[in-house]
């Protein structure tokens, strides 16, 4: 797959740079109850959907696809059918999320400038989405998909008692892409491993370096397959964004 470099993005104004999506479909999908990137929305499957709005989006230039550890040429085979033209390399994961993303970013092409993770189960993520998260991140070196808390949110005590209500202005609910520069989330996610230290998501682990993390507001659509009851939930979305069912 060839890679052009320094295309000129003139919404921007400046020289675009590349950036590599790396796509994580290597859990285990325990609370699913079976492996959800399979399942089928709307006729098309979870792992499809997510590695389609990718290839669709401009600004990315290759997919990285993170698989299981285990059975992991089964399932290579398995999803052979639903691999866009942009995916370059289809890898095995680790034993958690983190070591999956490094699995990941070590197959990005050498010269990415960015690097785009997403976890394939948030599947109604648009192009829309992900451009939005990519340009945030060519301005302030990392950004991440969120939307805002329109729900009062309470802190609790250990014994489940409200401790005090928190600002919901200062509140987000934060999902994937993640994006950020390419060496700044090597040093963040190469010093986590060295000092043992897990994160729940990427953004963890700039933050423990230091790095602000812009938020993008994408709103409440981008949502996580992570019960089988989401599947109703994902079609109910794509109903009203206009998709025949």
């Amino acid at each position: 797959m060839k890679i052009v470099f320094k295309k000129f993005d003139r919404a921007l104004k400046v020289k675009r740079t590349t950036v590599s999506a790396v796509i994580l479909a290597a859990g285990a999908s325990e609370r699913f109850g079976e492996d959800k990137r399979d399942a089928l929305i709307n006729g098309k499957s979870v792992l499809e959907r997510s590695l389609t709005a990718f290839d669709s989006c401009p600004l990315i230039d290759e997919i990285i696809l993170v698989l299981p550890r285990k059975n992991f040429e089964k399932i290579r085979i398995s999803v052979d059918g639903v691999l866009p033209g942009k995916v370059r390399h289809v890898v095995r994961g680790g034993e958690t999320r983190q070591e999956s993303a490094i699995c990941g970013i070590e197959a990005c092409h050498p010269k990415a400038q960015y690097i785009a993770l997403h976890d394939a189960a948030r599947c109604l993520v648009t192009p829309d989405m992900i451009e939005s998260v990519c340009r945030a991140a060519y301005e302030n070196r990392a950004a991440s998909a969120a939307c805002r808390v329109v729900d009062t949110v309470k802190y609790a005590d250990a014994k489940g008692f409200i401790d005090y209500t928190v600002d919901r202005d200062h509140v987000w609910l934060v999902s994937t892409p993640q994006v950020f520069y390419a060496n700044l989330y090597r040093a963040a996610a190469y010093t986590a491993r060295d000092d043992g230290f897990e994160a729940t998501d990427d953004c963890m682990l700039a933050e423990r370096l230091g790095f602000k993390v812009k938020l993008v507001d994408v709103g409440p659509d981008n949502i996580k397959i992570t019960y089988k009851e989401d599947i109703a939930r994902a079609e109910d979305i794509l109903r009203h964004r206009g998709e025949a069912v």
